[in-house]
C-alpha cells in the first residue's frame, strides 16, 4: 500500500523529463528521488537459515607456535611372534680362558675336604674311644649289632679295623667287657679243619676254650664265639652274633 504514491511520483518524474529534454530530465531525477518521495517502511521478519555448504579443502598449517604433545595412548595388544631371522655368521674363536682361578678354587676345596675328613676321623676316634675298651695298644669297640661273621669282617674292614682278636688274657677280658654278650672273635679254622688261625694270619698264641670245645658240632663250626663269661666256643659262621672291632691304639 505504501509503494503506490512512490510509483506515482516516479512516473510523474519520467513524464516530465521526457517533455523537457535530457538536461531537464536529469534535473528532474535529481530533484525527485524515489527515497525522498517514498514513505519509510519497517523491516520484515528474518528468513530461515540456508543449508550448510560443502566442506572446504584443508588449509595450510598455521605459522604460530605448536601446542604441547598430548599423553601417549593405551598400549595395544602384543603382536604375534615373527619368524626367526637368518643365522648370523660364526664369530672368531676366542682366547683360551685363564684356568688359574679355577685351579686355585679346586685346590681350596681339596684342602677343605681333607680338613673335614681329618675332623671326622678325630670325632670318630673320640666316639669309639668313649664307647670302647683299651687294652695295651689295642682299642675294642662294638656297634651293638648282631650279624654273620662275613658281615662282621666287612664292617670292621670298612672302619679300617679288624675283628677283635685276643692274644692274651688281658685283651680277652677287655673284649668281654665291651661286648657284654656273645661276640665273634677274629679266629677260624675255615682253611684247615681243627687248625684255628687268626683272620689276620698266623696260628694261635693264646686260647680260652670252654670244656669239651672246640667240637665242630655238625661239622659246620668253623668260627669262634666269645661267651659272656669270657670262655670260647666254636660256632657256625652263618650264625649272627655281636660285632666287635679292633683298632690299633
Amino acid at each position: 500500500m505504501h509503494l503506490f504514491p512512490s510509483l506515482l511520483a516516479l512516473l510523474l518524474c519520467v513524464a516530465t523529463a521526457s517533455s523537457l529534454g535530457k538536461e531537464a530530465c536529469e534535473d528532474a531525477l535529481k530533484s525527485c528521488s524515489v527515497i525522498t518521495c517514498g514513505v519509510p517502511v519497517t523491516n520484515g521478519t528474518p528468513g530461515r537459515d540456508g543449508r550448510d555448504g560443502p566442506k572446504g579443502e584443508k588449509g595450510e598449517p598455521g605459522q604460530g607456535l605448536r601446542g604441547l604433545q598430548g599423553p601417549p595412548g593405551k598400549m595395544g595388544s602384543p603382536g604375534g611372534t615373527g619368524s626367526p631371522g637368518l643365522r648370523g655368521p660364526k664369530g672368531q674363536k676366542g682366547d683360551h680362558g685363564d684356568n688359574a682361578a679355577s685351579e686355585a678354587k679346586l685346590a681350596d676345596l681339596q684342602r677343605e675336604i681333607q680338613s673335614l675328613k681329618s675332623e671326622l676321623d678325630h670325632t670318630r676316634n673320640l666316639l669309639t674311644f668313649s664307647l670302647g675298651k683299651k687294652s695295651g695298644k689295642k682299642l675294642y669297640v662294638t656297634s651293638g649289632e648282631k650279624m654273620t661273621f662275613s658281615k662282621v669282617k666287612a664292617l670292621c674292614a670298612q672302619l679300617g679295623a679288624t675283628v677283635a682278636t685276643p692274644k692274651n688274657a688281658e685283651e680277652n677280658k677287655a673284649i668281654q667287657d665291651v661286648a657284654n654278650d656273645h661276640a665273634f672273635l677274629g679266629i677260624t679254622d675255615e682253611l684247615t679243619e681243627g687248625q684255628f688261625m687268626y683272620v689276620t694270619g698266623g696260628r694261635l698264641t693264646y686260647s680260652n676254650w670252654k670244656k669239651n670245645e672246640p667240637n665242630n658240632h655238625g661239622s659246620e663250626e668253623d668260627c669262634v664265639l666269645l661267651l659272656k663269661e669270657g670262655l670260647w666256643n666254636d660256632i657256625s659262621c652263618s650264625s649272627s652274633f655281636l660285632a666287635v672291632c679292633e683298632f690299633p691304639a
